[in-house]
């Protein structure tokens, strides 16, 4: 009994030291083996590894494709047009041995504050070496490709692979906003002050086109009248001249009789002429009464 009682303690810490000298890697984890603080081994495989009970102690950092979003950040490009960027990056530990060596016990907060430095450094330089057309562009893949590969030597040195950065947002500055509305309403205004200036001398335009294109038309129409009349005139007289050349007698009497007809009409009261003037041939003729 007394060696058993002596037997079953042994026993228990003999398999409390071996199931603490026994430590198993996850397939989504990179592992490190630390003895007094200093990195005795890697473990990157998955599977199970072993370590000194008590003396060694294992950290594990995550493996796969970490997500970081950075602060938004106010940048000035080339065309001093401030802008609020509001970016992401992704990466992953590569190097867990220099990653221990660069961050120590901070872990991977502390590797974020500092890739979030990198990161923000070099996009103020980035986007402020272009335009703010080039930023707000559809079309940006090549800056943020420019970002992530300045940003790589520096993430280097921290064990960490950089795959790539994205601007998820482009924004004015809120004081700026009202401005550049403002702006924006003054030049929309003036485009269509412009429009309409336009558009009414293109309107003057063909009214003047239009009334000149009547005064040529009722000129013409009247000068075609005038011809016609003319000669319609013409024929008229040439008619009477054919007819009263056939009897002279009858040519005189008919105009005299227009000449009673237009100077005797009912507004003229009197007239005055000598009673034998050949004015009244037809009146003191044989057949007047």
């Amino acid at each position: 009994m007394r060696k058993t009682a002596l037997i079953l303690p042994v026993i228990a810490v003999a398999v409390i030291t071996a199931l603490s000298s026994v430590f198993i890697v996850d397939e989504r984890e990179k592992a490190l083996v630390l003895q007094f603080g200093k990195i005795v081994k890697v473990k990157e495989e998955p599977g199970l590894g072993f370590k000194i009970p008590l003396v060694q102690e294992v950290v594990s950092y995550d493996d796969r494709i970490l997500s970081r979003d950075i602060e938004p950040l106010e940048v000035t490009p080339l065309d001093d047009r401030r802008l609020v960027v509001d970016a992401f990056a992704r990466y992953r530990i590569v190097d867990v041995e220099r990653f221990r060596q660069a961050v120590g016990t901070g872990g991977i907060p502390a590797a974020e504050n500092r890739l979030d430095s990198i990161l923000r450094s070099r996009t103020r330089e980035i986007l402020g070496s272009v335009s703010s057309n080039d930023i707000l562009s559809s079309d940006r893949a090549a800056l943020m490709l420019r970002i992530r590969n300045s940003a790589i030597p520096e993430a280097v040195e921290l064990g960490i692979e950089i795959v790539d950065v994205r601007l998820k947002r482009t924004d004015l500055p809120p004081q700026n906003l009202d401005a550049t509305f403002a702006r924006m309403r003054a030049e929309r205004e003036r485009e269509a002050a412009d429009e309409i200036a336009r558009g009414n001398e293109a309107a003057q335009r063909v009214r003047a086109q239009a009334d000149r294109t009547q005064v040529e038309l009722v000129s013409d129409a009247r000068r075609q009248a005038e011809i016609t009349r003319g000669e319609a005139d013409a024929n008229r007289n040439a008619i009477f001249n054919e007819a009263f050349g056939e009897n002279e007698e009858f040519f005189s009497f008919y105009r005299s009789l227009n000449a009673y007809r237009i100077a005797l009409r009912g507004e003229t009261s009197t007239i005055v002429m000598s009673p034998d003037s050949a004015f009244f041939d037809y009146f003191n003729s044989p057949t007047a009464e």
